[in-house]
C-alpha cells in the first residue's frame, strides 16, 4: 500500500499526447518521514504515522517523540496490513508512484460559512412564479407528529471545514526532481493546504483518444 502527505500548491492544465487539455491538481509529495510505526502486540493495531513539513516549535512531549527526525507540520496514521520493510525515520517520495495510478485524496474542505439550503444542500427552492416572496426559502420541516424537528434535518448552518475525500483520482504526470505530481480533477482544500494521498492499487491507461460529436450519434 503506497501513501504520503502532500502541500496543495495550485490548479493547471496538461496536455496529453493527442492534444487533449487535462484539468489537473499539482501536488508537492513529500518527502515525508516515518515516525513511528505501530504493531498489534504494543498498540494493539496495525498503522503507519508519518509526518511532514516544518514547525518552528512542539510540545516536549512531541520533542521527544520525533526525537532525531525534526519537528513536522502535519502528522498522520495510515492503517496497513504488510509492515514488512517500514523503518522509522524512512523517507516516502515519488519513487513508488506511476502514471496512470489511481488514488484517493483526504483534505479539509474550505470553509463556506454560514449559507443556506440552496448552497449547502443543493436544494431546487420554491418556484418563481405565484407569488413567491421568498423563493430559496427551505419549505416544510416536518409535520404535526412528532411535534418536534427531526434530527438530521437539511437546513441552513454552516458549510465546509469538514475532512473531505476524494476517491479514483489519476495521477497524469510526476516531476522527480520538483516532487510535484499533476493529479486528474479537483482536490479538497485550499492552497498550501496538506492532503493525505493513498494509492487505491489500481493503474489505468490515460485517455489518449477523443471521441467526436459525430462518432458519438452514429
Amino acid at each position: 500500500m503506497k501513501f504520503t502527505i502532500a502541500k496543495k500548491l495550485n490548479m493547471s492544465s496538461h496536455f496529453l499526447e493527442t492534444g487533449t487539455v487535462v484539468p489537473v491538481t499539482i501536488l508537492q509529495v513529500g518527502p515525508a518521514v516515518v515516525t513511528q510505526v505501530k504493531t498489534k502486540e504494543k498498540d494493539k493495531y496495525e498503522a503507519v504515522q508519518v509526518g511532514y513539513g516544518a514547525k518552528k516549535s512542539v510540545s516536549k512531549a512531541l520533542a521527544g517523540h520525533y526525537k532525531g527526525l525534526g519537528k513536522f507540520a502535519m502528522v498522520k496514521e495510515f492503517k496497513m496490513k504488510d509492515m514488512s520493510g517500514v523503518t522509522v525515520g524512512q523517507k516516502l517520495d515519488l519513487t513508488d508512484f506511476q502514471i496512470g495510478e489511481m488514488i484517493d485524496v483526504t483534505g479539509i474542505m474550505k470553509g463556506r460559512g454560514f449559507a443556506g439550503a440552496i448552497k449547502r444542500h443543493g436544494f431546487h427552492g420554491m418556484p418563481a412564479s405565484h407569488g413567491h416572496d421568498k423563493p430559496r426559502a427551505v419549505g416544510s420541516i416536518g409535520q404535526r407528529f412528532p411535534q418536534h424537528v427531526r434530527k438530521g434535518l437539511r437546513m441552513a448552518g454552516r458549510m465546509g471545514g469538514v475532512g473531505v475525500t476524494v476517491k479514483n483520482l489519476q495521477i497524469v504526470d510526476i516531476d522527480l526532481t520538483r516532487n510535484l505530481i499533476s493529479v486528474k480533477g479537483a482536490v479538497p482544500g485550499h492552497r498550501n493546504g496538506l492532503v493525505q494521498v493513498v494509492s487505491t492499487g489500481k493503474v489505468k491507461d490515460l485517455e489518449l483518444k477523443r471521441i467526436d460529436k459525430k462518432e458519438k450519434k452514429k
